[in-house]
């Protein structure tokens, strides 16, 4: 699939209601999806509330889980980075007080960058590891108490 193709159909998708497409051409899948409305060049992603909260059933990262909290999951697929630049101090460590809306991860996909913004304010009890990494759409990527 050639580059002005894929153009097009992300032009498609900005323009229209569709929220996700994807296309397979030969061995070549493209997947393009918006999770906010196109006039905020930065949004904050959303995910449905049946997504954002939960206890965290994945182990293996560094945490203080409590019974009352919000797990944060990834509401898409891309690179996580925990921080704003390389070599920048990350957005929030274990034990930080944060506020609703207040940005905790940026999700690249596809050249966009997606802001991940906690829920609600609380701790910050649970943290993944990833770093620069790729997270799957419903990975968990922290904890809010």
């Amino acid at each position: 699939m050639d580059l002005s193709k894929i153009k097009t159909l992300i032009d498609f998708v900005g323009r229209s209601n569709v929220t996700e497409l994807t296309v397979t051409e030969k061995d070549v899948t493209v997947r393009i999806f918006r999770t906010s409305s196109p006039t905020d060049p930065f949004p904050a992603a959303q995910m449905p509330a049946s997504v954002a909260t939960g206890r965290a059933e994945q182990g293996g990262d560094v945490s203080c889980k409590s019974q009352d909290s919000i797990v944060v999951r990834a509401p898409i697929f891309g690179v996580l980075h925990r921080a704003p630049a390389p070599g920048q101090e990350p957005f929030v460590k274990i034990g930080d007080v944060v506020e609703e809306g207040q940005t905790l991860f940026i999700i690249e996909a596809m050249k966009v960058f997606n802001k991940i913004a906690a829920p609600q304010a609380g701790h910050i009890g649970h943290l993944t590891e990833i770093d620069g990494g790729e997270v799957e759409t419903g990975d968990i990527l922290a904890e809010i108490a």
